[in-house]
C-alpha cells in the first residue's frame, strides 16, 4: 500500500499546479511595449520586452510591423509604450539617424544558435567598415556556409543595433538590405570615415583571431 499512496500524493502535487480556464498549466504572459516614431529613413518602429530591445525596424508602416511582432510572440501581452519607453524609443531613432554612436541599451536577441553567432561576429564590424558575406562566414568558422550568412543578415529584426547593414557584396557593392538598398547605402554613407567617402571594399574589416 506504501507506493500506491506515495504515487498518489506525487499525483496530487503535480495536478496542484496553478492552471489556466483551457486545460493547460498557466504561464507568466510575457509584456511587449512598442512604438513608432519618425526620422530622416521614415518611420521607426521599437518593440522591447523585459530582456531588452527586441524589434527595431525602418520605414514600414506600423500595422505591418506589429504583425510580425505578434507572429513572432504569439501569445505575448502587448501594450502601447509609456513615457519612460519613449526616451529608449529616442535613444533608438538617434542611433538610426548617427549609427557611429552605438546603442547602450540592453537587446533581446532570439535566433538559432547559427544566426546568434552570425550577429555576434556583425556587432564587431565597428562603424565606417564593411565585410562581405564570405568573411563573415569565415570569421565564424563556417567559410562554406556564406549563403547562409546572408540568409541571417535578411532574417535579424534589430536594424542598426545589429548592423547587418555593413555587410557587402564581394566586389565592395551593398547588395541587398531587409528595409531597402537606399536605406543600406544612406547608413553606410553616414558612418563614412571623415574624408566622406562612403564605406567601399577599401574598408574592408579585417576581423581580429
Amino acid at each position: 500500500m506504501a507506493p500506491n499512496r506515495k504515487k498518489h500524493e506525487t499525483r496530487k502535487k503535480t495536478d496542484g499546479r496553478k492552471r489556466n480556464p483551457t486545460g493547460g498549466t498557466a504561464r507568466r504572459s510575457l509584456l511587449i511595449r512598442f512604438a513608432r516614431a519618425t526620422t530622416s529613413f521614415g518611420w521607426i518602429f521599437v518593440a522591447e520586452t523585459d530582456r531588452g530591445i527586441c524589434a527595431i525596424e525602418l520605414g514600414e508602416p506600423g500595422n505591418a510591423s506589429f504583425g510580425r511582432l505578434r507572429a513572432r510572440f504569439p501569445r505575448a501581452e502587448f501594450r502601447e509604450g509609456d513615457q519612460e519607453f519613449a526616451a529608449r524609443v529616442a535613444r533608438v531613432a538617434a542611433l538610426v539617424e548617427s549609427p557611429r554612436r552605438g546603442l547602450d541599451l540592453p537587446l533581446d536577441i532570439r535566433g538559432t544558435a547559427f544566426q546568434r553567432t552570425v550577429w555576434e561576429a556583425l556587432r564587431a564590424i565597428p562603424p565606417g567598415k564593411t565585410a562581405s558575406y564570405s568573411e563573415v562566414a569565415r570569421r565564424i568558422g563556417r567559410p562554406a556556409a556564406t549563403r547562409a550568412v546572408a540568409r541571417a543578415c535578411a532574417s535579424n529584426v534589430l536594424a542598426v543595433a545589429i548592423p547587418c547593414h555593413r555587410v557587402v557584396r564581394k566586389d565592395g557593392e551593398p547588395g541587398g538590405y531587409r528595409w531597402g538598398a537606399d536605406r543600406k547605402r544612406s547608413l553606410l554613407d553616414r558612418e563614412a570615415p571623415a574624408s566622406g567617402h562612403p564605406a567601399r571594399r577599401k574598408d574592408s574589416y579585417a576581423f581580429s583571431r
